[in-house]
């Protein structure tokens, strides 16, 4: 298949029918202006032919790091279907208008949430963060609860995307799609 994103989608629509646990957790690895590397797990919340897109507090470290140095890399392993995918390249933020959307369709908690959370800053006690939670709970006293200025989407445009499927003997399968230009040149790779 010479379309990367139409893989993914057909990969992905398997991975999560029925998968045993969230498959969109993905690892996401981003690195300081010093290209100090930071690996952590957060949600695939969309895919298309524009990149893959998660959802984050942009004040949190992640955040600190895309701002500094606007590249990351993406795995997501579904052990299930013994099929990965990684995905590297260049990170855009998402419009506000899609960041205004997913945040709508967050559960309410979760959007309280977000306000009251000091992403990746020292916490002082877990009642400190459920005091924060019941104060923008009432601020806000069962209304919409509109989303944080320093809240948003970050899109990975890819350079590259990997697509890995286990064989039998460790003798995997490994196929990388590299951007040229407009669209991707496909090498195989040993395993």
């Amino acid at each position: 298949m010479t379309d990367p994103f139409a893989r993914f989608a057909e990969i992905f629509a398997r991975a999560t029918s029925n998968a045993p646990y969230d498959a969109t957790a993905m690892a996401l690895a981003t690195a300081d202006a010093a290209g100090r590397p930071s690996v952590r797990m957060v949600l695939l919340k969309g895919h298309d032919e524009r990149g893959f897109v998660f959802y984050t507090n942009r004040e949190s470290r992640k955040g600190q790091q895309l701002e500094a140095n606007p590249v990351a890399a993406l795995c997501i392993y579904w052990p299930h279907i013994e099929e990965q995918v990684r995905v590297e390249g260049a990170v855009v933020r998402v419009t506000e208008a899609e960041s205004d959307a997913y945040f709508a369709s967050r559960h309410p908690e979760s959007q309280l949430g977000a306000w009251a959370s000091q992403q990746s800053r020292p916490l002082e006690s877990r009642a400190e963060l459920l005091r924060r939670v019941a104060d923008v709970e009432a601020r806000y006293a069962g209304g919409v609860i509109p989303r944080p200025p320093h809240w948003g989407g970050y899109r990975i445009v890819p350079a590259r995307i990997e697509f890995w499927k286990a064989g039998e003997f460790r003798l995997h399968d490994r196929e990388i799609y590299l951007r040229e230009g407009a669209g991707f040149r496909v090498e195989r790779q040993f395993p």
